[in-house]
């Protein structure tokens, strides 16, 4: 039987998120494969996890700029090799979990796992596949770390392959699939049925709020936009979702009950039922992360991009501006003129449904999963 090993690192969801979607794509169509998922590092320093996840929470939330220096600093530089060298140091740690499981492939949606594995192989204490999934619509450098003996990239558009290419990395070893999408993307769903259940209206365009969550990223920025939406339009109904944020829940819910239109906005603190979500509704207002920008273009729907986080996500966000498929709400835009140029715009709004169909990657999970183990 063929061992699989995924690695993830809890630094944001989406790393976690396709790790899980391409273990359970695994389990479910390769019976002859066994498969473990693992944190890399709460596996090689609980401490150190627990410390760095909450500092980039908290730098998120509090600091992002501070967060998108980090990003660009440690892509090179004194920052990128205290990096890479405290991965080497880590790496020793996560040998013991190699040297117990004994993997055939080891699949890593985060470049902490790619490094120390590549480090490993460079120094024969293993001796096995290892595949890099990048979760970002942008490369960073990090990933590129120990690149000679990683065997296979995947990444989430064709830009990424070429700048890839130009940083040396073989073309052969490149695959453009796109970031893992749980498999309820490829679902149909009853439209109506859907509707009903979240009480919502046939005859009305549907937007689909996201809050930021623990992020918190409900500051002043999202919190306009939101009050736009429910004070300048009026044939729109809106799924706010504030995930795990109180204060995010309770604003919300003031600026619904002074707007006088509460029948239009239905607030939710925490929901699986995102595919489900998605496939009823126009529009989705989100900040870009990889894992909700891949999901939205695979719905089809336009993105209104808002508190981008420097670093990657401002990447993803001028990505998705530069393919014409969101609109970049900035500090310095004019929030409702923005809005009106594109829910009071059918031609623009229709275009952008198109472009993001051309961009979507629905079957990234089943691409990847049967690249590496259909052999």
């Amino acid at each position: 039987m063929k061992k699989v090993l995924i690695f993830y690192a809890s630094y944001g969801g989406g790393h976690l998120s396709a790790a899980n979607a391409i273990n359970d794509y695994i389990k479910n169509n390769y019976p002859d494969v066994e498969t473990e998922i693992v944190d890399c590092m709460k596996y090689v320093n609980k401490h150190l996890e627990k410390l760095t996840t909450a500092a980039y929470k908290e730098m998120a939330k509090k600091a992002p700029w501070a967060w998108g220096t980090i990003y660009y600093t440690s892509q090179r530089g004194p920052v990128a090799e205290i990096s890479s060298a405290s991965n080497k140091l880590l790496a020793r740690k996560l040998n013991t979990l190699l040297q117990q499981y004994m993997p055939d492939l080891i699949i890593s949606t985060h470049p902490f796992a790619s490094q120390m594995c590549s480090y490993l192989k460079k120094h024969n204490k293993i001796d096995c596949k290892i595949a890099s999934v990048m979760t970002d619509f942008a490369p960073h450098d990090q990933w590129l770390v120990g690149k000679k003996r990683i065997d296979y990239f995947f990444v989430a558009h064709n830009k990424m392959k070429e700048d890839l290419i130009k940083r040396k990395v073989p073309a052969e070893k490149i695959y453009v699939t796109g970031i893992p999408l749980s498999n309820k993307f490829l679902m149909h769903f009853d439209r109506a049925k859907i509707l009903k259940e979240f009480g919502l209206k046939e005859n009305k365009k549907t937007i689909l709020f996201f809050g930021g969550g623990e992020f918190g990223l409900g500051k002043n920025k999202t919190l306009k936009v939101l009050s736009s939406l429910l004070n300048d339009f009026d044939n729109i109904q809106i799924v706010a979702i504030s995930g795990k944020n109180q204060k995010m829940k309770d604003k919300f819910e003031e600026l619904a009950n002074n707007s006088n239109k509460t029948e239009d906005i239905k607030i939710m603190e925490y929901t699986n039922s995102v595919p489900e979500l998605m496939s009823v509704s126009d529009l989705v207002a989100t900040k870009p992360g990889g894992l909700t920008t891949s999901e939205s273009l695979a719905s089809g729907l336009p993105i209104i991009v808002i508190n981008p986080i420097p670093g990657q996500e401002f990447q993803n966000a001028e990505f998705l501006e530069k393919k014409g498929v969101g609109i970049w709400i900035k500090s310095n835009s004019n929030i409702s003129d923005a809005l009106h140029s594109l829910l009071n715009n059918p031609e623009k709004f229709k275009q952008m449904k198109i472009n993001a169909k051309l961009l979507a990657k629905k079957y990234s999970t089943r691409d990847i999963c049967k690249i590496l183990l259909d052999k």
